[in-house]
């Protein structure tokens, strides 16, 4: 086992696997219930053009559960446990590059790097058609004017004889109609070029500001309240990195327009929103 000052870090030969495996897919189905809402609604912030739905976070919270109740708020949740999938192949990917790199290299920031990049790479593969299952009916309810699939209404037998995953069912059938096999895999670049780049700098950040805290922190603080306050830390400033291509990604695959079309939308909307802004800057001094 490495140490670096006094954060340990755990290596793929000093897990428990039998634990690891079991307690992670636990503690992942926790989490993403837990920030489902969140995501839903940063994905309709990020599709809605403008402020034509939402003003923001809040507004949309606000709105959704008047509108939606909180089964609005989990729209397209029980899709979404199809990636603990994909998380255990992004955990077992990190961890068996990250060793493999080791033999050429101790900087732990290059491990992070490599393993980071390479283990999204993996995770993607599998998340994406997901993804855009999951963002159509995210979209569906209040933001189902901005998406190309929307559910159908039941028929009065479906009405009276709920088919299980009839939704998903529906979204499903739409896509494959509309684009074949193709279509689950929209916005797959758009996608890599998001998570690759947040997976190889959450890891090296996420070990930088554990340094940092550890040096700050008094020596008899646990470790798990370092990597407490790191992980959010490292997350942060990661998001913060590639959230202008998570948004290019999240309007390929749910408005599902062409990526090289989409450049020239995006091109036009950033013009819009720079002229927009020096108006209103010069309403201000007049």
């Amino acid at each position: 086992m490495q140490q670096k000052r006094n954060i340990q870090i755990i290596e793929w030969e000093d897990l428990d696997k039998r634990k690891f495996y079991s307690f992670g897919v636990f503690m992942t189905m926790a989490i993403r219930a837990t920030v489902y809402p969140a995501t839903l609604i940063r994905t309709r912030l990020q599709v809605q053009k403008g402020k034509s739905l939402y003003s923001g976070t809040y507004d949309a919270f606000c709105k959704i559960l008047r509108a939606e109740g909180l089964r609005g708020l989990y729209r397209g949740f029980m899709v979404t446990t199809f990636t603990l999938i994909s998380g255990q192949a992004y955990i077992t990917t990190y961890e068996l590059v990250r060793k493999y790199v080791s033999n050429y290299s101790k900087d732990n920031t290059l491990k992070s790097l490599v393993a980071g990049g390479s283990a999204s790479l993996v995770a993607q593969s599998i998340t994406v058609p997901i993804d855009v299952i999951s963002q159509q009916l995210m979209m569906q309810g209040q933001g189902e004017h901005l998406t190309r699939f929307k559910i159908k209404p039941e028929t009065a037998l479906e009405a009276k004889h709920p088919v299980f995953f009839g939704q998903t069912r529906n979204i499903i059938g739409q896509i494959f109609a509309a684009d074949g096999i193709r279509g689950f895999y929209r916005g797959y670049v758009a996608s890599l070029l998001t998570y690759i780049p947040n997976s190889a700098v959450w890891w090296p950040f996420y070990h930088f500001y554990a340094e940092q805290l550890s040096k700050m922190a008094p020596s008899d603080c646990p470790h798990l309240v370092l990597q407490a306050m790191a992980g959010p830390l490292a997350a942060a400033t990661a998001s913060t990195v590639t959230n202008p291509m998570d948004v290019i990604r999240a309007r390929v695959q749910v408005i599902s327009i062409a990526p090289d079309m989409y450049c020239l939308a995006c091109a036009t909307e950033c013009v819009y929103i720079y002229n927009k802004t020096q108006t209103n800057i010069k309403n201000q001094f007049i």
